[in-house]
């Protein structure tokens, strides 16, 4: 194989250097208020399946098929029925309406920053009856930071979703420890993500934002995509995640004319689904 050219290698290497030097910054909130700008610019379309959030549409599914695939692995996960979900980062609610119409789930809490998407989504989620019931699905116009910190089991969650969010944060390391305290032992994070590579550059600005137009330009800043690697040291780094097994990846690429499709292997270079289990109490 050639050699990756120099200047590829510093490119990178430097890249890397920003994520640390961001993720270990003191920040008292996660809220990019650029980030907010750009999201209420699209509120207004996100429920439409052919607008500017249709890849989110189209991906829906794979994000429910991952999520049974980790609790797929047993060994110590929570029951796969009863569950508790916190969505953070919803947007308009695509995943959080889906979520609570599950039969196996008991309620679902969708906190996002900006209220234009938070009206957009308690409006839509008024047209089906059954997202009405009492703590069936409950919008919060919030950041994680401003949760309350769970206190016992009763204030956490079996599964923590941050689908399309963590690169649309600029200290991703603080971020996701603020996410951690709100997965119940034995519970999954469950995230959704880009991988930092010159295939990621080329497919989703270039290409997604600069010719086909299926997302907005300025959706994403390559910068700020995250590799799975990096996950991984992450969470290797933190006290009670991920043994037996309990980390999984992988990778989801978009055929035009066909949809999402997931690939193994794929989380190395594009877009990617990552699950980290707390581990349970002994």
């Amino acid at each position: 194989m050639a050699a990756r050219p120099v200047l590829l290698n510093r490119l990178l290497r430097h890249t890397r250097y920003l994520l640390r030097a961001r993720g270990y910054a003191t920040s008292t909130s996660s809220v990019n208020p650029i980030e907010v700008s750009h999201f209420n610019a699209l509120a207004s379309t996100w429920w439409d399946p052919h607008g500017s959030s249709r890849l989110l549409h189209l991906m829906n599914p794979l994000r429910h098929d991952f999520i049974s695939s980790c609790h797929a692995l047993k060994a110590h996960s929570s029951p796969h029925r009863d569950l508790r979900y916190l969505d953070i980062g919803c947007g308009g609610g695509i995943f959080a309406e889906s979520a609570a119409r599950l039969p196996s789930t008991a309620n679902v809490t969708a906190i996002d920053p900006s209220k234009e998407v938070i009206e957009v989504a308690r409006q839509h989620a008024r047209r089906d009856p059954r997202l009405q019931e009492p703590g069936r699905l409950e919008y919060l116009n919030k950041a994680i930071e401003d949760l309350d910190m769970p206190r016992s089991l009763d204030g956490m969650y079996d599964v923590v979703t941050l689908f399309e969010v963590i690169e649309h944060i600029s200290t991703p390391a603080p971020f996701l420890k603020s996410c951690l305290p709100f997965v119940k032992p034995g519970g999954w994070l469950i995230l959704s993500t880009i991988a930092r590579t010159w295939t990621s550059w080329v497919t989703t600005k270039v290409v997604a934002e600069d010719i086909a137009g299926l997302v907005p330009r300025g959706t994403h800043d390559w910068s700020k995509y995250i590799n799975e690697y990096e996950l991984k040291d992450f969470f290797a780094g933190q006290q009670g995640w991920g043994i037996n097994g309990g980390m999984k990846a992988m990778g989801c690429i978009y055929v035009p004319g066909i949809g999402w499709r997931m690939v193994m292997g794929g989380e190395q270079w594009g877009n990617y689904f990552f699950g980290v289990r707390r581990n349970p109490e002994e």
